[in-house]
């Protein structure tokens, strides 16, 4: 009878412990997949997302967004002459780490919003690097472009997702990231 109360026992434990591991099965809700804002200036660009997350279990959440570009230079000669450049000249990867702590997380669902990442292009460049006639050249009055965003997002050490969206052309705001 006694080892019968103990499996018993062990059943209900294995029981209880399967329900609360079935509980953390973080998904996105309906409408709330990753959607990411590019916004800024000719020289930068900053980038933000935003989805909404549902099945989580206890923990803080870690998201890092990763964004990457290119920037078109013009060529200025020594006597400020004008000219376009040629060459894409990559800038980034640059990343920004979020964390939503646990008591954000009601009833396993939390809608974020990621801390910017900030791509910056240098203002100039070599003359070689921006695809100039010769060596007397500089690259100057960047217009960048971002191409790539990746958005990780982990809790408790294990990661949920892996999204993220990328064109070589260039990306236009909204962003919906694919997960």
């Amino acid at each position: 009878m006694r080892r019968i109360i103990i499996a018993a026992a062990i059943v209900c434990a294995a029981g209880f412990t399967a329900t609360a591991a079935l509980a953390a099965s973080a998904h996105f809700k309906k409408g709330g997949e990753p959607v990411c804002t590019i916004s800024g200036s000719s020289t930068s660009k900053s980038t933000t997302c935003t989805a909404t997350l549902s099945g989580l279990g206890n923990g803080d959440l870690n998201i890092t967004t990763t964004v990457s570009g290119f920037a078109v230079y013009q060529c200025q000669n020594g006597g400020g002459n004008i000219a376009p450049g040629q060459n894409r000249v990559l800038v980034g990867p640059v990343t920004a780490p979020t964390t939503i702590p646990s008591g954000s997380i009601k009833n396993g669902t939390v809608t974020f919003t990621t801390n910017p990442a900030v791509l910056t292009a240098s203002s100039t460049v070599s003359g070689s690097q921006a695809g100039c006639p010769n060596a007397n050249w500089t690259g100057v009055n960047p217009t960048l472009t971002v191409t790539s965003i990746q958005l990780s997002i982990a809790q408790g050490g294990a990661t949920l997702f892996n999204c993220s969206a990328s064109n070589s052309s260039g990306l236009s705001s909204p962003v919906r990231l694919t997960c």
